[in-house]
Parts: C-alpha cells; sequence; structure tokens
C-alpha cells in the first residue's frame, strides 16, 4: 500500500481563528456532526489515495513545476453548501470566492502532474471548499447552511501549494507536511508569513 497524498492551499492563522469563532456556537448546537478541527482545514486541490514511494520524488519534480507557472491567488472564505444535498447531508462545507477561475485551473494542473508523475488521482469534479464536518447517516442541514450563508472571512493571499500526507489512525488522521511549493512570484509572500501551518 502506497502513502496516501494530497495537495492543497491552507489558509492563514487569521482566517482559520475567524472561522473557527463563526462556528464554536455551532459545533456545540449540532453535535451529531464530526467537526473537522480547524487545525486541519485545508482546500484540496487533488487527492492521490495510493502513491508508490518510487513516484513521489517525479511528483514533487511535476507540483514544482505547477507552482513556477500559477500565480497567487486573492481568495476568501463565503457562504458553505454540504454534500450530498441540504436535507440529507453528510458534508458540511465552507465555499470558497475569489480567484476561482485561476484555483480551478491550478486543480486540473495539479491533477494533470500526478498522472504524469505514475499517481492515481481519485475523483473529477472539483469544487473549491473547506470541509467543516461530516455525518455518517447524513442530517437536515438546512438550518447550518442559512446560518453560513451570513459568513464571510477576511481575504487573503495563497502563495504556496502544499504537498501532504495523511496518516489515518483510529483517533482520526494526521497530517504531515512532505513539500511546499511558492506561488510564481508568491516566495516572498509565504516566507514573510511563514507559511500557514497545517496540524
Amino acid at each position: 500500500m502506497g502513502a496516501r497524498l494530497f495537495t492543497a492551499l491552507v489558509p492563514p492563522p487569521e482566517v482559520v481563528a475567524d472561522l473557527d469563532a463563526f462556528c464554536a456556537p455551532r459545533r456545540e448546537a449540532e453535535p451529531r456532526l464530526r467537526w473537522t478541527p480547524p487545525e486541519h482545514w485545508h482546500l484540496t486541490t487533488s487527492f492521490l489515495p495510493d502513491v508508490d514511494a518510487g513516484h513521489q520524488d517525479r511528483l514533487v519534480e511535476a507540483l514544482a513545476e505547477v507552482a513556477e507557472r500559477t500565480p497567487p491567488l486573492r481568495l476568501s472564505v463565503s457562504g458553505g453548501g454540504c454534500f450530498p444535498e441540504p436535507r440529507r447531508a453528510k458534508v458540511l462545507f465552507a465555499a470558497i470566492e475569489g480567484d476561482t477561475e485561476a484555483l480551478g485551473a491550478l486543480a486540473r494542473r495539479a491533477r494533470n502532474a500526478a498522472v504524469r508523475a505514475g499517481a492515481t488521482v481519485d475523483g473529477t469534479r472539483f469544487r473549491p471548499h473547506l470541509t467543516l464536518g461530516r455525518s455518517g447517516r447524513g442530517l437536515d442541514a438546512t438550518r447550518l447552511l442559512r446560518v453560513l450563508d451570513a459568513y464571510a472571512s477576511p481575504a487573503w493571499t495563497a502563495a504556496e501549494h502544499v504537498l501532504i500526507a495523511s496518516h489515518l489512525r483510529d483517533r482520526g488522521a494526521r497530517y504531515e507536511v512532505l513539500e511546499r511549493f511558492a506561488l510564481a512570484g508568491g516566495r516572498d509572500a509565504a516566507e514573510a508569513a511563514g507559511g500557514p501551518r497545517l496540524g
């Protein structure tokens, strides 16, 4: 079994803190959801469920090339949604606004790069979001969605693309950042901010 990897953009601490403060009372009001820890919030651009060790070096090289061709992105969190539908939601998410066309292009390039490196990519449709919580049986999320509709985060500039390993455990996944790729022209911004951290 190979490594379980994904590529992502990670929101900066001030955005995480703002969204966390908004979600705090909703967590208490809706215990049926398994709420995602804020330190795990990320915007997935590709999911690679089984990457052989021999393919990882090629993957890193391919993703570095993608980052060199991608400008920093101006993004914000605004509103939300769910999968598959509001009255039997299994995933509640916060939606992303801003440079979404360029974000979609980044996701396509990341997935294509993974395929060129010999990795299998899971999923085909890209819908940018931060997963807030999950429900195995599904629940009626219409009230939560109305509340989320009123939310808008501070905007931020995403200046790096990250390759992350997901280590599955009984108590949930542990994330390990393997590589950080500065988006073209974004290296100084990423280093100045220290880069957002993913726990």
